[in-house]
């Protein structure tokens, strides 16, 4: 039998898809690179460019893949394999492994609160595992189940992560600020909750969202109202294509005025370029939140819940 595991001394952090370089940048100095995984030792550090991030990563040597999986059996019972090299001897573990689930899942759904950990080899006889991980999806990857008749587009799969992940979402009775709205993707997610929605852009709404119960259409630049032209919200959105700068000062004018319950707003990169200052000023104001949904792209989710703290 082989030794026991042993703690790693240090945390995983799992690039976003396709933002390795942006992670790094962020990181700075790196232990070890496997692929999209890159181990740093000591104190954990701050890394929004993530889709997951092994918080209690051990080494476990193993003699053979039955073994390799019974050492993982015995810490618990989800993991999920990333296989950064030896492709078919982690698929050979995972085949002893108990199945995770990987159906598209119905909106909204309850967030699994059992562990999900995480394992890759760094040789055929060494796994790099964590039992424990900040997403609760396997790689932090999940479907929902999406409607292919209603949206116009399919950004509200963003809306419903970011929804799902601040743990509380708007209902009968709310009123929603949806800035930078058409064609509507996230206005018809509101809508369909039941809340009602002030829905401003430039341009028209998609006929069958502005007909929903409870939307209201606006023609213009949400950023150029100030919060006072629009009145109190319970919660404001914006997924509007604009410079980071001129989010955070939109953003920075409805926190002023404190006229906004809850904020959740996609900070969209300009081009390759990753903007970090102005990233780290959405991070430092009160209460906030800044992460990378898995079904984000070139761009961050900055989140602010009255009553919660990050």
């Amino acid at each position: 039998m082989s030794e026991a595991p042993r703690e790693l001394g240090g945390f995983c952090y799992h690039a976003a898809r396709g933002f390795l370089d942006h992670l790094g940048e962020e990181l700075g100095d790196r232990d070890r690179v496997d692929g999209e995984l890159v181990t740093v030792l000591g104190e954990r550090r701050r890394a929004w460019w993530t889709r997951n991030i092994w918080t209690s990563p051990l080494l476990i040597e193993f003699s053979s893949v039955g073994e390799a999986a019974a050492m993982l059996r015995e810490i618990q019972r989800n993991w999920a394999p990333l296989p950064a090299r030896l492709h078919r001897r982690s698929a050979l573990i995972a085949s002893k492994l108990p199945p995770l689930p990987n159906k598209p899942k119905p909106f909204p759904f309850a967030i699994p609160d059992a562990p999900m950990g995480a394992f890759t080899l760094l040789d055929e006889h060494l796994l790099l595992a964590s039992p424990t991980c900040t997403s609760p999806f396997p790689n932090g990857e999940f479907d929902f189940v999406e409607d292919h008749e209603g949206p116009p587009s399919r950004a509200y799969r963003k809306l419903w992560e970011a929804l799902l992940l601040a743990g509380a979402m708007p209902g009968p009775g709310d009123r929603c600020l949806d800035a930078g709205a058409a064609p509507g993707g996230w206005t018809w997610a509101l809508a369909g909750l039941g809340a009602s929605v002030l829905a401003i852009d430039r341009a028209e709404l998609d006929p069958r969202v502005a007909a929903m119960p409870g939307v209201e259409c606006r023609r213009g630049d949400a950023f150029a109202l100030r919060p006072e032209d629009i009145g109190p919200v319970d919660w404001l959105f914006s997924d509007v294509i604009s410079y980071p700068p001129t989010l955070l000062a939109w953003v920075e004018a409805w926190v002023e005025s404190g006229l906004a319950k809850n904020m959740i707003c996609t900070i969209k990169m300009q081009g390759a370029d990753f903007d970090r200052a102005t990233t780290e000023r959405f991070a430092a104001i009160p209460g906030s939140r800044v992460l990378h949904l898995w079904h984000n792209r070139h761009e961050l989710t900055w989140m602010s819940l009255e009553g919660k703290t990050p």
